[in-house]
């Protein structure tokens, strides 16, 4: 198929942020100048990061990927069936796609759908749009560069039923307080006849849990390192990669994994006219969370933000688990 074609069928807008971090610069003074200390997760995912990433969820340690799958594998269809007339696919955290082809793929079995996929990194994500259109003639893209917020105030007019998408765990990535606030913004995007499909991480044998962040080969430290380098590339810092520690650990009070970048040393960084920031030894800047949720826990997070819990479904050994989310009505 040629590229005149598929750019026919495929928009991108790259979406103004809307927040007060409103520059890279201003999140990261702000982080770097609370305590504890703090960079937000957006960080991880320029192109460098997005390809560890992805290289992350093929690790042997990292069930999470490949349990979600075996889940969309067994049940795709039984979630296109449950949006009839099903036109339109909105997925936040979109990343390569992977696994979000298998829920297409049932969709359009049924008809022509509209895919709309909201990511962080531009340039991986329109390349995973057009992989996707390729072989999927009846499959139009319009991606949206932009975090979930903003992401949710750009959504374009819908066409039909929609399935909103949020897979991967990437809620689990959020505070309670975001993750709250998030799902109550959906809640007023969706309608009668849309639902919510929501991949969580569920509690597990701590060993396991530890595991998929701490895995043998490194490369979860490479992505955690890797937001350093971002800093020293766009914003002239002056990180020594090896002076910090990747260290992720789960915290039960709070029922979530941290990573955290930990200093090895006293040390100085400059970033560039932001001002230098002083580093005790053993002083960490937590970097991500990684909540881990129960059947419980995430059906009550649904309520709280007006929505119920109408289905859902989890694999053999019940590491992970898909809920389907309809709009509460009179809420």
């Amino acid at each position: 198929m040629s590229l005149a074609a598929i750019d026919q069928r495929l928009k991108v807008t790259h979406v103004p942020r809307g927040r007060p971090e409103t520059t890279l610069a201003e999140a990261v003074r702000r982080g770097l100048s609370h305590t504890p200390r703090t960079l937000p997760s957006m960080l991880f995912y320029d192109q460098a990061g997005s390809e560890l990433f992805d290289s992350i969820t093929e690790l042997p340690e990292y069930t999470l990927t490949r349990s979600e799958r075996s889940i969309l594998l067994r049940h795709a269809d039984e979630m296109v069936a449950a949006i009839p007339d099903l036109a339109e696919i909105v997925e936040f955290g979109s990343g390569s796609g992977e696994k979000t082809r298998i829920v297409l793929d049932a969709a359009l079995a049924t008809g022509p759908v509209r895919y709309v996929p909201i990511d962080v990194s531009g340039q991986h994500l329109e390349a995973s749009m057009r992989g996707l259109l390729v072989d999927r003639p009846t499959l139009s893209a319009h991606a949206l560069v932009a975090e979930y917020f903003d992401g949710l105030r750009a959504l374009p007019k819908p066409i039909g039923p929609r399935a909103f998408m949020f897979m991967g765990s990437n809620i689990g990535n959020l505070t309670t307080d975001e993750a709250t606030e998030f799902l109550k913004l959906v809640r007023r995007e969706i309608g009668e006849h849309d639902r919510l499909f929501v991949g969580v991480d569920l509690v597990k044998d701590l060993a396991l849990m530890r595991a998929a962040y701490n895995d043998s080969s490194g490369v979860t430290a490479k992505f955690n390192k890797n937001l350093l380098a971002r800093l020293n590339r766009e914003l002239g810092a002056s990180f020594d990669l090896d002076a910090f520690d990747h260290l992720a650990d789960w915290f039960p009070e709070s029922s979530r994994i941290e990573m955290r970048l930990v200093s090895r040393t006293h040390q100085m960084v400059t970033l560039g006219n932001l001002g230098p920031f002083v580093f005790q030894e053993d002083e960490w800047i937590r970097t991500e969370v990684c909540h881990k949720y129960t059947p419980t826990s995430i059906k009550e997070l649904g309520s709280t933000a007006g929505f119920k819990m109408v289905q859902t479904w989890t694999d053999d050994p019940g590491w992970f688990m898909v809920a389907a989310f309809g709009a509460e009505i009179g809420r």
